[in-house]
């Protein structure tokens, strides 16, 4: 068997797209039908920027979406790779399992660009930006990761601060797992993370703390 797996939220980059519509129609096309859905320049945003506006999950989840489709356009009509020929499944990582449906032809790519518009105006709505973040802990199994994200809330009253949230997000695979929650919360396990047994942890560029108690 064999699968398609579709990219989610923190995967994005200025600059993103560029060379795939400068090389392709198809992909030209897919960029504009998008910006046409949702009535802005996304397009501009993802290759020009600035970052701050491309990480708003309003604009970072139809980006990456946009992104990863005109990919599959481009393989499937200037590549003659079908993907009904080539792939028994496809699924998604997050938002990802958006751009499934889209590639699959559950929703079409307008549809899919004003859904994820509007999902990501809801989940931005549940948090404001700065208040939350998530962070990928590299090196480190779930328990692990559990017992780092319940070091920093502990650490965090201990100094006579709230009471926050950081909590396991994604268990990515056995030597990844992203934890997410308050900003405090997460830096102070980002600090803490060494010290228990990661290898290194990575704030990721999102502006919402996303599968946690908060959103």
């Amino acid at each position: 068997m064999r699968a398609f797996i579709f990219p989610g939220q923190g995967s994005q980059a200025v600059g993103m797209g560029r060379a795939l519509a400068d090389a392709s129609a198809s992909a030209r096309a897919v960029f504009q039908e998008v910006d046409e859905a949702l009535g802005q320049h996304l397009f501009r945003v993802m290759t020009d920027g600035p970052v701050d506006e491309l990480t708003l999950t309003e604009n970072a989840q139809p980006a990456i979406m946009a992104n990863a489709i005109a990919t599959l356009r481009v393989a499937e009509k200037e590549g003659g790779i079908r993907l009904a020929d080539k792939a028994d499944y496809v699924a998604g990582h997050s938002l990802g399992e958006y751009t499934a449906l889209c590639a699959a032809g559950a929703l079409d790519l307008s549809t899919t660009a004003r859904l994820l518009k509007l999902r990501g105006r809801a989940m931005q709505a549940a948090v404001p930006v700065g208040e939350g973040a998530m962070a990928a802990l590299l090196g480190t199994d779930l328990e692990k990761a559990q017992v780092i994200a319940g070091a920093a809330v502990d650490a965090i009253l201990a100094e006579g601060g709230p009471e926050l949230i950081c909590t396991v997000a994604n268990d990515n695979d056995p030597s990844q797992v992203v934890i997410s929650g308050h900003r405090l919360a997460i830096e102070k396990a980002i600090a803490l993370a060494k010290d228990l047994g990661a290898k290194r942890a990575v704030l990721l560029p999102v502006s919402a703390p996303f599968h946690c108690p908060l959103m």
